[in-house]
């Protein structure tokens, strides 16, 4: 078992070699994205929208931009660019020639994604921090387990989503019919309440719902504990589902 982990932290370590290559160029997407949502909706929309449970428009946002930010970092990272290493650049293939097995590269994967999606969450809620957007700063770091925990589910359909696209434009049809509902239909831009009921049921197996409730928890200093036990057992559930299933798709594509 100890084995294995190291095998995996070989593959996390490996992918952070190269990320660090051109990191300013690799987290500037990740910290431009929320600014602008922030500052177009928050501002704008914000001139209009004067409460929201309570709230500012721009309170309300930042939660759920801090997670979305896992989200995309996860999903794109485990989609294009595990593609990218096992299609075109073959560095899979190279590893299972190696003590490495799939079962360490589904989970050395993960690691990564968790670990990127832990680090950006604290870095796009610190900035949010500052601009008086949470509650309690100091419960910024408790933010990373967020991050990590919906990181996992959404990196492990990026993961299935390589092993069953046939080419990369096919990504764009997983985008618009899977990324794009979680991130437009979580409760980010507007409570849930507000939604119909059809789609707020579909919308409870979403992670990143469940992600969104942790954040407002932790920025809103409301109900941390009843959410941590409802949303992030649900999200450990998914977690342990989806890469279960990553497991299978890309042990198929890899061996079979």
């Amino acid at each position: 078992m100890l084995d294995s982990l190291k095998l995996c932290m070989h593959i996390t370590q490996r992918n952070w070699m190269v990320y660090k290559k051109d990191l300013i160029a690799n987290i500037s997407p990740t910290v431009a994205d929320p600014a602008l949502v922030l500052v177009s909706l928050g501002l704008g929309l914000g001139a209009f929208i004067t409460n929201v449970e309570g709230m500012t428009y721009m309170q309300f946002l930042a939660p759920g931009l801090t997670v979305a930010t896992a989200l995309f970092t996860s999903f794109f990272e485990s989609s294009y660019g595990f593609y990218v290493r096992m299609t075109f650049e073959n560095v899979y293939k190279a590893m299972l020639t190696t003590p490495i097995g799939v079962g360490e590269v589904v989970m050395g994967e993960m690691i990564w994604v968790g670990l990127k999606g832990a680090v950006m969450a604290v870095g796009v809620a610190i900035v949010l921090a500052l601009f008086g957007l949470m509650t309690n700063p100091w419960l910024i770091p408790a933010l990373a387990s967020v991050g990590f925990l919906v990181a996992l589910p959404c990196g492990a359909m990026g993961l299935i989503s390589s092993a069953m696209v046939n080419n990369m434009n096919q990504f764009q049809s997983v985008y618009s019919f899977l990324i794009a509902p979680l991130y437009f239909l979580s409760g980010i831009f507007f409570p849930i309440s507000q939604m119909a009921k059809p789609v707020r049921i579909v919308a409870e197996f979403f992670p990143l719902i469940h992600g969104v409730r942790l954040a407002q928890a932790l920025f809103w200093q409301r109900g941390i504990g009843e959410a941590f036990l409802y949303s992030g057992s649900i999200l450990v559930i998914q977690s342990v589902v989806l890469c279960t299933i990553a497991y299978i798709k890309i042990r198929k594509k890899l061996i079979d």
